[in-house]
């Protein structure tokens, strides 16, 4: 974590207002009522259109969700992010993501022995995040495994969850209480 306060702190439930609720609902149903949702809830316009693109992003996606969850953890790696990062872990352990896998996203694409595919993603997440561009080399390897949708969707993951590293590191989001946040060395 950047920050060991919240500079914008999350809106609690005994705090919001109808509209409040209305956007929290389907968060709180789920059980996932997480801090970055409730500090979203600071700008409820903000959320609402944010929250239509991430929904994409994490659902929707054509890309693997275990592919997903790898690139997600290098973007958060690389923006220092312990939120993106912690809350990841445990999503990507539950679409597959072994420790030797979750290890890779914080080596990054020289890591030895990864799967070719992986090797792929991070190197694409790491050109994104440095030069906001995938080299020729990148792409065209990675076009042996993925198709139009499934690229494009990539480039989006690793952008949405540079913004949202930002956000989180930015605004301070605080782990959620009861997330074992697992540390760096994972």
């Amino acid at each position: 974590m950047r920050l060991n306060s919240p500079r914008v702190p999350p809106k609690e439930s005994s705090d919001w207002s109808e509209t409040d609720a209305e956007i929290m609902r389907p968060f709180v149903a789920a059980g996932s009522d997480h801090n970055v949702f409730k500090t979203m809830l600071n700008h409820p316009d903000l959320m609402r259109r944010w929250l239509a693109f991430a929904n994409h992003v994490l659902f929707k996606s054509t890309l693997a969700a275990r592919e997903r969850e790898l690139v997600i953890l290098r973007i958060g790696y690389l923006c220092q992010a312990g939120y993106e990062w912690g809350q990841h872990v445990v999503i990507g352990r539950q679409v597959g993501l072994d420790d030797d896998a979750i290890r890779s996203a914080k080596t990054g694409p020289d890591t030895p022995g990864i799967p070719a595919l992986d090797r792929l993603l991070l190197q694409a997440t790491d050109e994104l995040h440095g030069d906001a561009f995938i080299s020729d080399a990148t792409w065209t390897a990675l076009s042996a495994h993925l198709d139009t949708h499934q690229m494009m969707d990539l480039i989006f993951a690793v952008g949405q969850y540079n913004l949202v590293s930002m956000a989180l590191n930015s605004l301070g989001v605080q782990a959620d209480e009861g997330l074992d946040l697992p540390g760096w060395d994972v």
